[in-house]
């Protein structure tokens, strides 16, 4: 047994290093490491309630919406408000936005770039990939930041700014839209719409979202073999067995996303064992054994607290152990296709485990299913009608907000005194991905999906599986330890 240290990773927001154990070529062991601590949750302390919608965005530069929304529907859980139509319909399109700009990024910026890497040089695809993702240079780039650039725009007529956005607030959305606002966004998302169909996929977004099985998809590669590339990286993945790689815990976690009236157009669940099961969020328990964190029982987060403790015996990692009922859980955007009931992702599931393959296939489906979805929810804003209830001061409360960020589930949990913050604790999408072992000695979900991983000769830094691995669950390490 040999021990190796990965990291820092690049192409990863934040700082990320991974201890491996390492037999016959391959992992045996995984132990990840969250190396930087901040602290938001106690600059939170003692501030008034309204204070959360300007410091939690700050969290984070790539999904500060989402930490504004979690914000916001855990201060309007706190004060009793329902967000009139409008607002709920502003609300959506500005997370779906940034959700869908992310899952664009990470695509083309953080996680196709490793194929164009020399290590592949032997194999047939290389040399069209290498000209098409290769980092900075490669050609991809000169498509993908124009048309991502240009989708944001929508999120000048929705919040104001990004990131950082004030827009989101508890009673709704505090930036109501003109009639020439609203006929740019549909034409902005008819723009981006002609760029995905035209350059990622090759086809229209419903047939891509209308994919109901493996089968489906590989006739689908085969009929798209050159067109777009989507179709590009299908090849790459069967070729390199990417479906074969990077099993976790096969539990899989949704808060539900994009509420609509009573119901959420994603819905709340866990899937386990190929069964949908209610989600009981009473359940989740913060372990803090193997974490830099002062405590010793596993608390709840709405009783939780979050305190440095550098230097404790037995840590490795700043970031907590979430559980579900003591469960490893894993979350994203895979996550949510199958508690949604996507075909294709359960089919996928279903024949390999999570995989890295499927983690990607599950950002491009969440794409494909949400622009149309959008087109619609900019059809049925009303010009003229109420996009925000007035907010008064809180008093004392308590509060949770649960949302879907793009790397998944993200909780806000709030309690005020006295009308101050007295508790204010957050579980980013990241930490339950890639949390530490927890006091019954469970590896988390990037631990376990390193598991087996082969270790290539390779002088380019990080091996290439690795790499594959930790990029297929999309890490935001600023957001593992506020």
């Amino acid at each position: 047994m040999k021990r190796l240290m990965v990291g820092p990773f690049n192409r990863v927001e934040g700082d990320l290093e991974v201890a491996l154990d390492i037999a016959e070529g391959r992992v045996q062991a995984a132990y990840v490491n969250s190396p930087m601590y901040r602290g938001f949750e106690q600059m939170l302390k003692d501030k008034y309630p309204l204070d959360a919608l300007v410091y939690v965005p700050r969290i984070c530069g790539i999904c500060s919406v989402a930490q504004s929304a979690a914000a916001a529907q855990a201060l309007a859980h706190a004060m009793g408000l329902q967000p009139p139509e409008n607002g709920r319909l502003a609300a959506n399109l500005t997370i779906a936005a940034e959700n869908l700009a992310d899952h664009l990024s990470h695509f083309y910026l953080f996680f196709m770039p490793d194929f164009a890497r020399s290590f592949y040089k032997g194999r047939a695809w290389f040399s069209d990939t290498h000209a098409r993702f290769k980092a900075v240079s490669g050609s991809a780039m000169a498509d993908i930041l124009p048309a991502r650039a240009k989708f944001m725009h929508l999120m000048g007529y929705l919040a104001g700014k990004w990131p950082h956005t004030l827009s989101l607030q508890p009673g709704g959305s505090s930036r109501p839209l003109e009639s020439a606002e609203q006929i740019r966004l549909a034409i902005l998302l008819a723009e981006f719409r002609s760029f995905l169909e035209r350059t990622l996929f090759g086809d229209q977004l419903e047939s891509v979202a209308n994919l109901d099985s493996e089968s489906a998809l590989l006739a689908w590669m085969d009929s798209h073999t050159t067109s777009a590339d989507l179709p590009h990286f299908l090849s790459i993945a069967y070729d390199l067995e990417l479906h074969k790689m990077g099993r976790a815990s096969d539990r899989f976690m949704s808060y539900g996303a994009y509420h609509d009236g009573d119901d959420s157009l994603l819905p709340s669940g866990l899937w386990e064992n190929g069964e949908l099961r209610a989600l009981d969020i009473s359940t989740i328990r913060e372990d803090v054994s193997h974490s830099w964190m002062e405590g010793e029982a596993a608390l709840a987060p709405a009783i939780g607290h979050t305190l440095p403790h550098p230097g404790k015996a037995g840590a490795y990692s700043w970031c907590k152990s979430p559980r579900l009922d003591g469960h490893v859980i894993e979350t994203g955007a895979l996550a949510r296709q199958l508690v949604a009931g996507h075909p294709l992702a359960r089919d996928l599931v279903a024949r390999y485990g999570g995989n890295v393959m499927a983690r990607v296939i599950a950002r491009m489906l969440e794409i494909a299913c949400m622009v149309p979805v959008m087109e619609e929810w900019v059809r049925r804003i009303r010009l003229g009608e109420p996009f925000c209830q007035a907010v008064t001061g809180l008093e004392d409360g308590s509060g949770i907000g649960l949302v879907e960020a793009a790397r998944g589930s993200l909780g806000h949990w709030i309690e005020v005194r006295h009308g101050r913050i007295y508790n204010y604790q957050i579980i980013a999408p990241t930490t339950w991905n890639f949390s530490p072992r927890d006091a019954a000695g469970k590896p988390g979900a990037l631990e376990q999906a390193l598991v087996g991983v082969q270790i290539e000769e390779n002088n380019e830094g990080a091996p290439v599986a690795v790499q594959h691995v930790v990029r297929s669950f999309d890490p935001c390490m600023v957001c593992t330890v506020h």
